[in-house]
């Protein structure tokens, strides 16, 4: 009996959140809200789980966050997976982390049904040569399982910097210059064709969030994050972030865009 009544609580509870989230898919929505899924380590140890744990219920998160943005209507939505700086953690906790995005992108290639669904495309966005091979077969697996894919766009950011992209624009530029005989200077447009996430063709950054309390951005998306970017950072860990934490963000970007219309 208490297993029934928890799956008809479970059942009500989800009515109403896709109810709520109906009607705030009514007001103005972001095209594009990126995440640093900060906290991981923190929520395990306050868990008392293991630290590969805690990156596994991250992953848990996601899902959950990109399903909601997809009942909003969001277009694209970019998650912080793993930075480039990451990889000067302890061997142990790197070999986990490649070894849960291995099984979580071959899990993603064959059981796709949450992109099926909602027409979402998978882009692996950073130094995918820094990858480990077996991730790097996943990585090409899991993108080209979704090419088809056009109604929306999931950026999953690893071995990524700010910087290293920036950079690499700057090179791709200086290329299609050289490639195109003309001197010319380069300009603004010429790096923003050439930054990672415009290659995807994936808009400009609406909403920033980063979660665990720590307030700054750690080399993410800088480029694409224009004058217009809403930077939000919130308390909680990333696995514990879920819809009463998006409510308030989706409703301060509303309130935002009908000010300046009014």
């Amino acid at each position: 009996m208490n297993h029934i009544t928890s799956r008809i609580q479970d059942f009500a509870s989800a009515k109403a959140q896709s109810a709520l989230l109906t009607v705030l898919a009514a007001g103005p929505i972001p095209k594009h809200v990126a995440f640093i899924m900060d906290g991981n380590r923190r929520y395990a140890r306050s868990q008392h789980k293991q630290v590969a744990q805690g990156h596994g219920d991250g992953f848990e998160a996601l899902k959950r966050i990109l399903e909601m943005c997809m009942k909003l209507g969001v277009r694209c939505v970019s998650a912080y997976a793993f930075a480039i700086e990451n990889f000067k953690r302890s061997p142990e906790e790197v070999g986990a982390l490649m070894k849960l995005a291995e099984e979580k992108l071959v899990e993603m290639a064959q059981h796709g049904e949450l992109l099926d669904q909602y027409g979402i495309r998978l882009n692996i966005i950073g130094k995918k040569d820094l990858l480990p091979p077996a991730v790097q077969a996943a990585v090409k697996k899991a993108e080209d399982m979704t090419r088809h894919n056009n109604k929306a766009i999931l950026n999953l950011c690893m071995s990524y910097a700010s910087r290293d992209d920036i950079t690499s624009a700057v090179e791709a530029s200086v290329r299609a210059s050289l490639h195109s005989g003309r001197e010319r200077a380069l300009t603004q447009d010429d790096i923003d064709a050439h930054i990672m996430t415009s290659v995807v063709d994936s808009p400009p950054v609406d909403i920033l969030v980063r979660t665990s309390g720590v307030k700054r951005v750690s080399d993410f998306l800088t480029w694409q994050c224009c004058e217009d970017t809403q930077i939000q950072f919130t308390d909680c860990y990333w696995p514990d972030f879920g819809l009463w934490d998006l409510l308030p963000i989706i409703l301060d970007y509303q309130q935002k865009v009908w000010r300046q219309k009014g």
